[in-house]
């Protein structure tokens, strides 16, 4: 059985696409065959982080109304082995996306022997997100280390322990993970943003990785390719740290604190 990851939050720019397109990327790269899937109707971008936005042809929605098979549907990765993409629509036809369609598509990625199906969401609690929410085996709760972000990060998980197919079924919740996105320890020591104790002790769930405020973010996304293939970056390792996590390995927390900087560098600057 495919493993149903959500990647889901509170609010928009806190980092969840690129979050979704790093961790399958990850999974992907460990030899686990994986989809991520843009549940974001009407505002597609996963398919523009993941570099392959000129070979989509079908896409979610013309799935589930029959207009195309899965297979024409999924976009094979040309850079990771093992990894595929299944853009959404353009339509803003919110609608579009039904309980039973979705459900329909991904049993047939489970008889097509996926091991992960990672669901890169919408923020907040519009359908697009429910469905993800309603289907998920395990939740990657993204939020960055600001009051509002963590604060709506709350209500996402109120959602997932009331309105998911699991709590409905009487089986074992949600696996709720979080995932503190553009850390930056000399801000947190300045004041400037909620540390990652502070998070933790608010919304009480697992940590599964933290990953630092890292210009390479911006870069790999405008080229069109998942930062954790640059893994000379600190976003890049984070992230890696991340997956090894999801697979159960046991791995130290790293940029969760401030550089010391040497006496070079504080005499000279830099």
């Amino acid at each position: 059985m495919a493993r149903i990851i959500v990647v889901t939050s509170g609010k928009g720019g806190v980092g969840k696409t690129t979050s979704s397109a790093a961790i399958a990327t990850g999974l992907a790269k460990q030899g686990k065959k994986t989809v991520v899937i843009d549940f974001d109707i009407g505002l597609r971008n996963l398919d523009l982080i993941m570099g392959c936005e000129r070979r989509v042809v079908y896409d979610f929605v013309n799935v589930i109304q029959g207009d195309a098979t899965l297979n024409q549907a999924l976009i094979k990765d040309k850079r990771t082995e093992n990894l595929y993409i299944l853009p959404a629509s353009q339509t803003r036809d919110k609608d579009a996306l039904t309980r039973e369609g979705v459900e329909k598509v991904l049993n047939e990625l489970g008889e097509m022997d996926f091991d992960f199906v990672v669901c890169d969401s919408p923020a907040g609690i519009e359908t697009g997100a429910l469905m993800a929410l309603y289907f998920a085996d395990e939740a990657i709760i993204t939020t960055n280390p600001e009051v509002s972000s963590v604060r709506d990060s709350d209500r996402i998980l109120g959602i997932l322990s009331s309105k998911s197919r699991r709590a409905e079924q009487g089986k074992d919740p949600i696996k709720e993970h979080l995932l503190l996105t553009r850390y930056n320890p000399g801000r947190v020591s300045r004041g400037d943003m909620l540390s990652m104790e502070d998070v933790l002790e608010i919304l009480r769930i697992p940590l599964v990785g933290v990953i630092p405020e890292d210009q390479s973010v911006l870069r790999a996304s405008n080229q069109g390719e998942p930062v954790i293939l640059d893994l000379e970056s600190d976003a890049g390792k984070a992230y890696d740290d991340t997956v090894n996590r999801l697979l159960g390995e046991e791995r130290p927390f790293r940029f969760i604190e401030e550089e010391k900087k040497g006496f070079l560098k504080r005499l000279f600057g830099g």
